[in-house]
């Protein structure tokens, strides 16, 4: 029986990329060959008065030739030292300037000092600037095609783009290259005169937000992008609402810093969030992160499934550390983890650890077999109705848990305790159990003399739990939205800020302090619901239940004697803590009553022992185990 001949084996991918390049390279060397031979003979044509002989039009080509055979090595030269710029650039027409008058100077060179010249002195510096003129103008053309070619559909969604600024000007850059856009853009809309003479690759402004209904009807446009980079919420809702009385849609682009200095794409153009309209998602950007602190290190992450700990191992992951640990006692929560962080979850890296911050002996051995040098601590319970309930849980966890973790890491160079402003003056379970953490992080900084501190900061917005999350459930499920109190106020921040703060810390924070972010004017419930209602499809009402117990009406950022000073950064307050020996926990049993366990938790966050800070003994070499 015949067998099939086998077929020819195609060239991979990274070959044929090679053949394009490499075709297109001699494509430009051959074009600027001849761009060096019209030069020069036009520039001997125009000198001779156009009565050039055979023999001198040989001697003009083979001068063209040396100049074009030194212009291409200098250029592949600065090719191979410098890198490749974009064909049509502005950067690569700076290059091809450079070459040509480094290429025209060495034929002038060897020109002037012959006493029969084979050409004119005038030839070089004419033919080389029509040269460059012919090099210029080539590529220019091709650039204009190719953008031209890759252009978005016509059935592109017709765009105006607010704001103009870096962030506008990326983004109009990458939706006029890529042919497969949903938007094309039509136009700029902006509010401060003075830029409104600019154009943004040959886009203008047309207006500013009160022109928005009359330019979307001049445009024919059926969307808007909100550049948001420095903007702040109040801006954000009026275009927004003029855009939609239009029947415009409204999309946003996030500022670039959230963007994490990748390039602009396309798919960056989200709708809007909540987030958004409270005006937070800015001010993470103002805090200057140094990664320098973590690449190379051993970095440990606990609660590492949860919304701060996962968050915390995305952005500690982009600074290269040595290695990242990732702890946590939910698999499920580890498993969705390694997925975001790796596009595959098969559990079976040693960089995720299937542990409890309560098993006090499992914890100590396995810092000290991984031995990190930098952990960040943001296991914990976080519920306040429900830990109020079972405020042994509290203890078990938040208490006694981080106390097993400090102990355990009595040779960790820097650790990083996530806490909560309900810390400040607390009234509530969560509060108590995270006040006391904070004050056994500052005991353990004095004590080993390390860099053992806090980072305090409020709600995370559409964190796990969060109250956004709450009122979106109920929305969905066309139930009313619960809100405890009209006047209740809450601190908000969005996960990257927070965590923005928790980074921030590890590299400036000093032994036994807590940070404090400055999260700007508090948020009133209410108002977020109201906004959230009149988004939903549907008409939602608002119901108010009361305060719960261990529920502030407004949060409170600093505690009785705690001053705000800034010392380091000006978003950022430093606010010492008084110690709390371990020794001191020996009565907090969390099996006991829970009113008196309640009252106990109160007593060690008491405003008359929080001056003491006495000196605290050394911590015990060995792991505390749960009382009881």
């Amino acid at each position: 029986m015949d067998q099939a001949s086998p077929a020819e084996p195609e060239h991979p991918a990274p070959h044929r990329d090679w053949v394009t390049r490499r075709t297109a390279t001699l494509a430009l060397i051959t074009f600027d060959v001849l761009a060096w031979v019209a030069g020069f003979m036009a520039a001997a044509w125009t000198r001779f008065e156009f009565d050039l002989t055979a023999g001198y039009a040989a001697l003009v080509l083979a001068s063209a030739l040396v100049c074009a055979v030194v212009h291409t090595g200098i250029n592949q030269l600065w090719l191979t030292v410098g890198g490749r710029h974009p064909v049509g650039s502005a950067d690569e027409a700076r290059c091809l300037a450079a070459t040509v008058t480094l290429a025209t100077a060495a034929m002038l060179a060897s020109l002037l000092p012959m006493a029969a010249r084979p050409v004119p002195a005038t030839t070089p510096l004419l033919g080389g600037a029509v040269a460059l003129l012919l090099m210029v103008a080539a590529r220019t053309g091709y650039r204009h095609h190719r953008d031209r070619r890759d252009r978005p559909v016509p059935s592109a969604s017709r765009t105006l783009v607010y704001g103009v600024d870096a962030a506008s000007e990326r983004l109009i850059r990458a939706l006029l290259s890529d042919p497969r856009s949903r938007y094309l853009p039509v136009g700029l809309l902006e509010d401060n005169p003075d830029r409104w003479p600019l154009r943004l690759h040959g886009l203008r402004v047309l207006g500013g937000r009160a022109d928005i209904q009359q330019v979307i009807r001049r445009t024919r446009a059926t969307t808007v992008i909100f550049s948001m980079a420095g903007t702040d919420a109040d801006l954000l809702r009026d275009v927004r609402s003029r855009t939609l009385e239009t029947g415009a849609a409204f999309k946003v682009l996030p500022p670039v810093r959230e963007l994490l200095e990748r390039p602009v794409a396309v798919t960056d153009v989200r709708d809007l969030q909540l987030t958004d309209l409270l005006g937070r998602a800015h001010r993470a950007a103002d805090l200057t992160v140094g990664g320098s602190g973590l690449a190379g290190r051993r970095v440990l992450v606990t609660g590492a499934g949860g919304s701060i700990g996962s968050e915390l191992c995305r952005q500690i992951a982009r600074y290269e550390p040595g290695e990242l640990m990732m702890l946590d006692r939910d698999e499920s929560a580890l498993h969705a983890l390694q997925m975001s962080l790796y596009g595959r979850a098969l559990l079976d890296g040693p960089e995720l650890i299937l542990a409890d911050i309560r098993d006090a002996e499992g914890i100590a051995r396995i810092v000290a077999e991984r031995r990190p040098d930098v952990v960040f601590h943001a296991a914990a319970l976080k519920h306040l109705t429900l830990l109020q309930r079972h405020p042994g849980e509290a203890v078990k966890t938040n208490v006694l848990g981080t106390l097993n973790v400090l102990e355990a890491c009595r040779d960790v160079a820097r650790f990083v305790n996530i806490s909560t402003d309900k810390a400040a003056s607390p009234i509530s379970v969560l509060g108590y159990s995270k006040r006391v953490t904070e004050r056994l992080t500052a005991h353990h900084a004095r004590a080993l003399g390390a860099a053992f501190l806090s980072v305090r900061f409020g709600n995370v917005l559409s964190s796990r739990g969060s109250v956004l999350n709450a009122f979106r459930a109920q929305i969905e499920a066309g139930q009313p939205i619960t809100v405890t109190h009209p006047d209740v106020t809450r601190y908000f921040m969005t996960v990257q800020e927070a965590v923005h703060l928790v980074l921030q810390a590890a590299s400036i924070g000093r032994g036994g302090e807590a940070l404090v972010l400055d999260m700007g004017a508090p948020v009133r419930i209410a108002d977020v619901a109201r906004r959230l209602a009149a988004e939903a499809p549907h008409p939602t009402e608002i119901v108010f239940t009361g305060l719960r117990p261990g529920e502030k009406l407004h949060e409170d950022l600093f505690g009785p004697g705690e001053a705000d000073s800034r010392p380091l950064h000006p978003l950022i307050s430093h606010v010492p803590v008084p110690a709390l020996a371990p020794e001191e926990l020996h009565a907090l049993d969390p099996y006991a009553d829970p009113e008196e366990l309640v009252k106990r938790l109160d007593a060690l966050c008491a405003p008359d022992r929080l001056g003491r800070g006495a000196p605290a003994p050394r911590v015990s070499p060995r792991p505390r185990a749960l009382p009881g």
